[in-house]
């Protein structure tokens, strides 16, 4: 290698044979030094190798100052020539090659410690609006006592970086923060993509935040970004916390963040009486009593009785997805259904409910129904799941699938493909919660539907309540023209029972009739 500092030259040379010594000191003779200082470094001075190597230096380089040094290394012999170019006669050049490499080695220390700033500066500052980073608000927030956050979070940004493109979308998170800077006297961090945190040297208070929230958000409710000549309009989302302690605070800024987004407000203030942690924790204590049970295959149908109105019999039973806990206990699917499709094994949940009511259902003449998202119809892998049971199984044209009606039905393409494929083996479909939130009656006419089942927030108090009465009977009258089977649900007391048989429906499904069970009677 060859390093230049100043008038100093350094060269170094690895030998490991005799036959290596010619052709080495033929090159030290080719830089055609003056001033040549040499060490040669070897674990034993006495061998053919050294030996042969320092008389050749000494006739080819007589003037050369040479030194022999002792080294671990037993299988080769180093040389290093040092030369300075410009070496007085009355300096010694021992001491001139030491000084000059002290001079080198505290540059080189200089560089090091001024990379080391810069790498360290680089990991506490966000790479892209050059704000502090995280790592600079935790480190901040430790050697710290008393202060206050305050995050803002831009809104729907998945929405601009789809519509106008990641360029444009960091160039729109650059422009925020530039009018943040101009606009708020507070440190301002980048803490995540979207999300960017004030810090406060102060704990305020609850009022006193609310009162600060509100002046901000008059500030930075509605930003402005003009992007070539268009104008992009930027709202923010604010949250903070007020407590009397600072004891994970950053955690709870956020967790008021998020509630503020969800319920589309301004901003959120968390305060420790609202203990959203334990809503969290219950929520990854479940998420681990999910991911066990998926594991241990105790996801299990419940079946419910759906009774013939006209005969009083028992003619189908609705299969309910049942989780059992490690301690026996039942889960219903409200609460481990969100969460399985949190944690990504929904679909494992529908496959092992449709497997396991096959199974059952394959032993006798019972028609029976399976619950289906419109997650699950657009899923391919379900699709093609429920395609080869119902290529392979006999009970394929006693087989139900109800769609859950509250869920928007928007690509009908889709849906009308899997009613379509479905069919061709016997199988039927329903709409479950008929008349709950999203109720259409224009799909109906679109959709090769056998069953409507009426939600039981309408047939609960069907007996009392005449609008329920009367929506209803719109439904009823509105399937029988189509040809369009009704089942009610909820059916709780013999008086609910006497009304939907005097409506005419075709079914009834609840707890009068019979609770979920184990198994089929």
């Amino acid at each position: 290698m060859n390093h230049k500092q100043n008038k100093l030259n350094i060269n170094s040379f690895l030998l490991s044979s005799s036959r290596e010594v010619s052709g080495v000191v033929r090159k030290i003779t080719e830089f055609n030094y003056k001033n040549i200082l040499i060490h040669v470094s070897a674990f034993m001075h006495n061998t053919v190798l050294v030996q042969n190597l320092k008389l050749e230096l000494e006739k080819v380089l007589p003037d050369a100052k040479l030194i022999m040094l002792k080294h671990e290394n037993k299988t080769q012999t180093s040389l290093v020539v040092y030369s300075l170019d410009n070496l007085q006669d009355s300096q010694n050049i021992s001491d001139e090659i030491l000084k000059e490499i002290q001079i080198l080695d505290n540059e080189k220390t200089h560089d090091l410690k001024e990379s080391k700033r810069q790498l360290l500066s680089r990991y506490f500052t966000d790479h892209l609006t050059s704000f502090p980073n995280m790592y600079q608000l935790r480190k901040d927030l430790h050697d710290n006592e008393k202060y206050a956050l305050v995050s803002i979070a831009i809104d729907d940004f998945a929405t601009i970086n789809n519509f106008y493109g990641y360029m444009v979308g960091d160039y729109i998170i650059e422009q925020v923060g530039n009018y943040l800077v101009q606009n708020v006297d507070e440190r301002i961090y980048r803490v995540s993509g979207t999300e960017f945190t004030l810090y406060l040297e102060e704990d305020l208070g609850f009022y006193d935040l609310k009162d600060y929230l509100i002046k901000l958000y008059e500030k930075v409710s509605n930003i402005l970004v003009l992007y070539q000549g268009q104008d992009i309009n930027v709202s923010l989302t604010l949250a903070s916390c007020a407590n009397y302690n600072q004891d994970n605070l950053f955690s709870k800024v956020s967790m008021a963040l998020k509630y503020a987004k969800d319920k589309r407000m301004p901003f959120w203030i968390y305060e420790d009486r609202m203990n959203f942690e334990n809503e969290y924790e219950k929520n990854l204590s479940i998420s681990n009593i999910v991911r066990k049970a998926v594991q241990e295959s105790k996801i299990v149908p419940y079946f419910q009785p759906i009774m013939d109105n006209k005969t009083m019999k028992v003619s189908k039973y609705e299969c309910l997805a049942r989780l059992i806990d490690e301690n026996g206990k039942i889960m219903s699917p409200t609460m481990f259904i969100p969460i399985s499709k949190r944690i990504k094994v929904y679909n494992y949940i529908t496959k092992t409910i449709i497997e396991k009511a096959f199974d059952v259902f394959e032993k006798n003449e019972y028609e029976f129904s399976i619950n289906l998202s419109m997650e699950d119809i657009l899923n391919s892998g379900i699709f093609k799941f429920i395609m080869q049971k119902l290529k392979s199984s006999n009970a394929s044209k006693r087989v139900i699938f109800e769609i859950v009606e509250s869920e928007a039905i928007q690509d009908f393409d889709k849906i009308a493909r899997f009613i379509n494929e479905i069919k061709r083996y016997g199988a039927k479909v329903a709409i479950d919660d008929f008349g709950d939130g999203y109720s259409n009656f224009s799909y109906l006419t679109r959709m090769k539907v056998d069953y409507l089942k009426i939600d039981g927030s309408l047939i609960k108090d069907i007996d009392i309540d005449k609008s329920s009465l009367l929506v209803v009977e719109t439904i009823v009258d509105f399937a029988n023209k189509l040809g369009i089977k009704t089942i009610a649900e909820y059916v709780h007391s013999s008086t609910v029972l006497d009304t939907i048989k005097e409506l005419n429906i075709d079914y009834s499904q609840g707890y009068y009739i019979d609770e979920p069970l184990v198994r089929i009677r």
